[in-house]
């Protein structure tokens, strides 16, 4: 299989080049053009919940999984994935729930990559990760990441495994008010247990689902000492498009590895259920659009919900601050997480 794809869509005149051994990806528009508000022909990005099925009860669920949660049907999951060719989709986050505790998750990661061409990945809480899987982890996801939960000796335990079976692992962190000096324990006293992992990724908390409003993050001098310990780590760390107001107020960065939320413009959401958001925050928020009714390439055009979100991410409700062309206003769903303010 060729790793190296290269797209061109002239009607809007950029390019999009993509390594799919590598994760690196650039969307390069042409001389004297701009980079486009949005991927006319589709989602470049494409995350999918195929379960809701979570054995543990976290207090902080946005997606409100459970024993009981329901999961995708391969069929429908195959359904979105021709659908998604067709859109030019180049990468699958598969998410839940616990995703790997999937019927047929093996036979997902097996079809997304080799049918389909297709990258996948996926978040894991750790639970469930048999040899089987851990072997059709590597030989077809992009990469994995796992949850930083409690118990943390379970955490690490399940860490590396996956680490020492190969795959490319990266820790997802739920930063919010309660998990702050956690995530500093990381950063310093803790360091050298993470020793091997691709990239320490964190997530800003929003009060979705279970989440609560008590648990937002707020800027203070703990989060200044977090940042000055982000800006001399020696590992490597990454950040979701909501910490962006953050990054670009409180970190040294280069703007060409930073990018604004993209949800609706290069990237959407879809449910277990078949419901289609822009983004997987939106989900007891909005109205999704039902693509039992719908195709993705018709909802993605025409349907209000993208509309609205690309006229909120176009919009200058920022425009006289001075990062206002990297950071685009922020989130545009839960606009008291931004840690601009």
């Amino acid at each position: 299989m060729n790793s190296l794809l290269l797209k061109r869509y002239d009607e809007q005149k950029y390019s999009v080049i993509f390594n799919q051994n590598t994760g690196f990806f650039a969307r390069v528009e042409d001389n004297n053009s701009s980079e486009p508000i949005y991927s006319a022909h589709g989602p470049e990005l494409l995350d999918v919940s195929i379960t809701n099925y979570c054995e543990r009860s976290c207090p902080f669920c946005y997606r409100v999984s459970s024993k009981a949660g329901k999961e995708m049907s391969f069929v429908d999951y195959e359904y979105i994935l021709r659908q998604a060719k067709d859109c030019g989709v180049l990468q699958i986050a598969i998410g839940g729930g616990n995703p790997n505790q999937h019927s047929s998750f093996e036979k997902i990661l097996e079809v997304t990559r080799e049918k389909y061409n297709i990258v996948p990945s996926y978040t894991t809480n750790g639970d469930g990760l048999t040899e089987n899987i851990i072997l059709a982890s590597k030989k077809y996801c992009g990469a994995v990441a796992i949850s930083f939960y409690e118990p943390e000796s379970q955490f690490y335990f399940n860490l590396h495994k996956l680490i020492n079976s190969g795959i490319k692992t990266n820790i997802h962190f739920v930063l919010s008010a309660n998990s702050l000096e956690s995530a500093i324990r990381l950063l310093t006293a803790d360091a050298k247990k993470i020793t091997g992992v691709n990239a320490l990724i964190f997530l800003l908390f929003k009060p979705a689902g279970k989440g609560s409003c008590s648990d937002i993050l707020k800027m203070s001098s703990k989060m200044d000492s977090f940042f000055s310990l982000v800006n001399n780590s020696k590992i490597k760390i990454g950040f979701d498009s909501c910490c962006v107001p953050g990054i670009v107020t409180h970190l040294e960065y280069n703007p060409v590895s930073v990018e604004a939320c993209e949800a609706g413009c290069f990237s959407a959401f879809i449910s277990e259920d078949l419901m289609l958001y822009p983004c997987s925050f939106m989900e007891r928020k909005v109205k999704g659009v039902d693509l039992k009714r719908s195709s993705i390439m018709n909802a993605w055009q025409n349907s209000a919900i993208f509309l609205n979100m690309r006229n909120k991410l176009a919009s200058e409700r920022c425009k006289t601050c001075l990062h206002f062309s990297v950071c685009r206003g922020g989130c545009q769903v839960f606009s008291d997480i931004n840690l601009c303010n």
